[in-house]
């Protein structure tokens, strides 16, 4: 493994040019899954730019570390069809719930209890959330792409091949064969070559102009409601949101900095604890500017295979951020199906963490079984997780393997019971 002392300046102005290539996709994604929760997508668009080159700034200057942040594939979607497409709330009570997510996050890290709450929870369920997501997002993109549509007698089918359908198709195909060849970027190459062929075929029109000095994020910048989010029926959607973005960054921190050689001699990781307090403030950051929660980025590792070590690789990345905020007209063109193909790629990604369930064992397997199926079938991460972490502790509880549940796990089994039996505790105290 590379020290961190093996670098120039060179090396680490490419790695993290490599490392903004890899995730830029979240440029175009990210507004379109936010644009269903009824916020105005171009001004996400610079938003989503705006936060994630801070963020990544401040964990290069701070952390030192070659690690980039960006708003958190997942989390978008948990803001965009779980809170606010449900009906239960509005974008910017939403916001509100994110940044307090954020905030309680960054509490129970200082206090220490956020490493408590992840040694609570076995590796197969932790697992499962990741895989669970996956199958959420892929079937988001198929959506989006067309080729999965609403069927009344079935609830879906596989839709017609239209134009924009084999251009979505087209544009997947192109990544998975980019990323065969190990393209960095393939990804947005792929969402680049589908709008391309878009405009071409006549499906959208050619903007006005590719570059703009306008930044307008009034529309969604410093619109949180953390008011409407203190409600009650909210708290267990502020925890699940803390949880979600809390083993997402952790799980990536640890990755990236033994990839780029950030421990000592005992192997543990220098200024973890700087660098997690990092990750949950983005989350706070990234609700103030009006976007999901930010979180530390995978793709990261792309550049540190590149030789990125130190935080000048995330300073560059950072700057790559800003320079992409000229290119907004041209992204507010990408339709639906361009980035959809992105989605299902990165649901790809994410289903490779499976092996690590074991599927033999049905005290472990269960419970990540009903995770990662009711994550995907019930449109709803929270859900998904609540039935997960309840069955894990009544499977126990089955087995007589209670000393297995940690004390931490039991609090989570009754917030995640509070939780899926919100609506009927509700309708009980209305009738008092």
């Amino acid at each position: 493994m590379a020290g961190r002392q093996q670098t120039t300046a060179r090396i680490e102005v490419m790695a993290g040019i490599t490392t903004f290539l890899t995730m830029a996709y979240i440029i175009f994604v990210n507004p379109t899954i936010l644009k269903d929760a009824g916020m105005d997508p171009q001004a996400v668009v610079i938003v989503t730019c705006l936060a994630s080159a801070l963020t990544t700034a401040l964990m290069g200057l701070i952390g030192n570390a070659p690690i980039a942040m960006a708003p958190g594939m997942g989390l978008n979607g948990f803001l965009a069809y779980t809170l606010v497409g449900h009906g239960q709330i509005t974008w910017q009570a939403a916001l509100g719930v994110v940044f307090l997510s954020g905030m309680l996050g960054v509490v129970l890290t200082l206090v220490g209890l956020r490493k408590r709450l992840v040694e609570a929870i076995p590796v197969s369920l932790v697992t499962a959330i990741s895989v669970g997501i996956g199958l959420f997002i892929t079937f988001i993109g198929l959506v989006y792409m067309g080729v999965i549509v609403k069927n009344d007698k079935t609830l879906v089918a596989a839709g017609p091949i239209t134009g924009t359908v084999a251009i979505g198709l087209a544009g997947l195909l192109l990544m998975a064969f980019l990323e065969i060849r190990k393209v960095k970027g393939a990804l947005l190459i792929g969402i680049i070559f589908s709008t391309l062929l878009a405009v071409v075929c006549g499906y959208v029109e050619r903007p006005s102009s590719l570059v703009s000095f306008s930044f307008d994020i009034r529309p969604v910048a410093f619109q949180l409601d953390i008011f409407d989010a203190l409600k009650w029926s909210l708290f267990g959607s502020i925890f699940t949101l803390m949880f979600m973005d809390m083993f997402d960054g952790i799980g990536t921190l640890v990755a990236c900095c033994h990839e780029a050689g950030m421990v000592d001699e005992q192997g543990q990781i220098k200024g973890l604890g700087r660098l997690l307090v990092l990750d949950a403030s983005a989350s706070m950051i990234g609700a103030v500017f009006g976007t999901s929660s930010v979180t530390a980025y995978i793709e990261s590792a792309a550049g540190i295979e590149q030789g990125g070590r130190t935080g000048l690789t995330a300073l560059v990345t950072a700057l790559c951020f800003v320079l992409a905020l000229l290119f907004v007209p041209a992204v507010g063109i990408v339709p639906k199906y361009a980035t959809a193909p992105a989605l299902v790629m990165v649901g790809l990604f994410m289903m490779r963490e499976v092996k690590r369930i074991d599927f033999s064992n049905m005290e472990e397997a269960l419970p990540a079984f009903i995770i990662l199926v009711m994550i995907a079938l019930s449109y709803s991460i929270s859900t998904g997780l609540a039935f997960g972490f309840i069955s894990f502790v009544l499977i126990k509880l089955a087995a007589g393997k209670v000393n297995d549940v940690k004390p931490t796990m039991w609090v989570i089994a009754m917030l995640s019971l509070a939780f899926v039996t919100m609506d009927h505790l509700r309708a009980v105290f209305n009738s008092l």
